[in-house]
């Protein structure tokens, strides 16, 4: 006992109980939106319990008037009977909705706002999850609480409702059966307490396990390509049926539990089920009650039973939902990127939509969360009218210099900034005025469209792939896009045009086709400033010459970054920078000249 006392101490010393309070407060955040729908299936509960120990009185009298052969009231009483359980009935249906539509509303509200949240968190911070384990948090963690939020405050107050009514019933009639009503109590107490501790652990597993397999799935769907052509279907099947083993093996554990449980409690309620019928034979022998008191009695006896076993349950659920709770708070108390800046971008934009923007990288430092540094005194610009190659080995920086320029992730040291006005000399030297600059946030990612590695394109149609960056664009706005993705050539011969469905992640399409799409879309949106990183990559050198070409000669006032492992590409850049030891250094012609010969 001692120990068990220490422990508990050690529980709420270590923060348990004020973060199970925590937990509980944010779910209520949502729940408390519905409250009037909350206190309305309450009180239905409540209705509920008045008309079920009134059909126990009318049983009662029923009972006792057919003992007692008093035809004369038979048919009343038995009409009262049948309406009270037609009453019962629809009270039952109309809380079950009441509890549904609770649910259901809960559940949206919480799933659309962790769903708005995930996607303004910090992009750095995001990554350290995998998409299986976000997508169990926000799916399964988000039902869970939706499903059980009605245990609380509501489900606590009918039951305790519930129990009170009932022994104040029994303690009128006939005190004595309150010593068989509360014989089943303790034990299921010590199992509340027992199921509480197991409780943890149990959502604990499933949690993880959950994530493993929802990991595992998403994973293994999308890159079905890669997994037949290493032919690892055999793996890949084998290490699935490994997780179901695993899985089956925990829920065998936790239904042998739930047997178990099951079990003692059956057991239990039988033993004070019959200790209530006899005790109660007993006192209809000795005319101290009759035989219709005794029938009421055996029904709200069970009704004790079962109300104390559901509030001690309400603790493992309980935490059950506070454990779902803190591994979506673990999620939205992460960093948020910063979109207060909106207003601000779009008098920039305003005032240089003519001439466009040049973007100022100066003296940045950059370094993983590992600690691995990426930039140090890294410098460069790109000006309206400008393709600005970026160079360097793989691994050394290049996509990491775009996820600076999108504010995907932030500097240690210097700054990224965005200039109003036209293209410095040659060598991109040019000085951003005080009043000239906009530093750069989330709210800045409208001034940009981008183009990244591997194939972007969602499920739908080319159309309707466009116009997720512009929706009100025009068929002769894509088609001009089209054409300068080098992309309508091909586009205008399917059977559909612009309208072509377009499978997951670019399915029915080839690599340079997808890609030639990607960049129509990203033009589509005209944006001051465009970034490729291997956007081209799949075309040929051709294709890849004409797409640059048609981008530099367009009129718009576009600033261009590509990143590029192909030297071919670099000729038809404006400047280009080479990343070496942690800087952006301005490569010469000659040192231009000398990588697209070792190509």
């Amino acid at each position: 006992m001692k120990d068990k006392i220490k422990f508990i101490i050690g529980r709420v010393k270590a923060g348990r109980l004020q973060e199970m309070w925590r937990q509980t407060v944010w779910i209520y955040h949502y729940a408390r939106r519905y409250w009037l729908a909350m206190i309305f299936y309450t009180l239905l509960g409540m209705f509920g319990t008045v008309v079920s120990l009134l059909t126990s009185m009318v049983s009662r009298n029923l009972v006792d008037i057919i003992t007692g052969h008093e035809a004369g009231r038979v048919v009343q009483t038995f009409c009262m009977m049948i309406g009270l359980s037609v009453g019962a009935t629809l009270v039952g249906m109309v809380s079950d909705y009441a509890a549904g539509w609770i649910s259901m509303k809960v559940d949206a509200e919480i799933k659309a706002d962790i769903f708005e949240k995930i996607l303004v968190t910090d992009w750095e911070s995001l990554t350290n999850y995998h998409t299986g384990d976000l997508l169990t948090r926000w799916s399964s963690d988000a039902s869970n609480i939706s499903a059980g939020v009605l245990s609380f405050v509501p489900n606590f107050i009918i039951y305790f409702f519930r129990f009170v009514s009932a022994f104040a019933m029994i303690i009128y009639y006939d005190a004595s059966f309150a010593i068989f009503a509360f014989l089943g109590m303790p034990v299921s107490l010590i199992l509340s307490r027992t199921l509480m501790n197991r409780m943890v652990n149990n959502d604990k597993r499933s949690a993880a396990m959950g994530a493993r397999m929802s990991g595992f799935n998403q994973e293994a769907f999308s890159n079905v390509q890669i997994i037949k052509a290493f032919d690892l279907v055999r793996l890949y099947i084998a290490r699935l049926r490994q997780l179901q083993s695993e899985y089956i093996s925990m829920r065998l554990d936790f239904k042998k539990m739930a047997i178990g449980t099951s079990l003692l409690l059956t057991t239990v309620g039988l033993l004070v089920s019959y200790a209530s019928y006899g005790w109660g034979i007993y006192r209809v022998w000795s005319g101290a009650i009759t035989y219709g008191t005794m029938t009421m009695f055996l029904t709200l006896s069970g009704t004790l039973t079962g109300t104390l076993h559901n509030l001690t349950t309400l603790v493992p659920t309980a935490i059950g939902l506070t454990t779902s709770a803190g591994r979506l708070m673990d999620i939205v108390e992460m960093p948020r990127e910063d979109y207060s800046h909106d207003d601000e971008v779009e008098r920039f934009w305003e005032a240089h939509r003519a001439e466009g923007m040049s973007l100022c990288i100066r003296d940045v430092k950059y370094a993983y969360q590992n600690g691995t540094l990426v930039f140090e005194h890294a410098s460069m610009e790109a000006h309206p009218h400008e393709v600005i190659g970026l160079v360097g080995p793989s691994g050394e920086g290049k996509t990491t210099m775009m996820r600076l320029m999108l504010s995907l992730i932030a500097p240690q040291e210097g700054e990224v900034l965005l200039c109003g006005g036209d293209a410095g000399d040659k060598y991109g030297h040019r000085s951003c005025e005080a009043g000239d600059v906009l530093a750069l946030t989330a709210s800045v990612r409208k001034l940009f469209s981008y183009v990244p590695q591997g194939n972007t394109l969602f499920s739908g149609t080319i159309a309707e792939n466009m116009r997720n960056v512009k929706q009100e664009a025009t068929e002769e706005e894509m088609i001009e896009a089209l054409k300068l993705a080098c992309a309508w050539e091909f586009v205008e011969k399917l059977p559909q045009g612009l309208y072509s469905p377009v499978k997951e992640r670019g399915g029915g399409f080839s690599e340079g086709q997808a890609q030639r799409l990607a960049i129509a879309r990203a033009l589509l949106r005209k944006s001051p400033l465009l970034l490729l990183d291997e956007a081209t990559s799949a075309l040929d050198v051709a294709t890849e010459r004409r797409v640059l070409r048609n981008i530099m000669q367009d009129r718009y006032p576009r600033t261009c970054i590509v990143t590029t492992h192909r030297p071919t590409v670099l000729s038809a850049c404006s400047r280009v920078y080479g990343i070496r030891d942690g800087r952006c250094v301005v490569l010469s012609e000659e040192e231009i000249g000398e990588l697209v010969r070792g190509f």
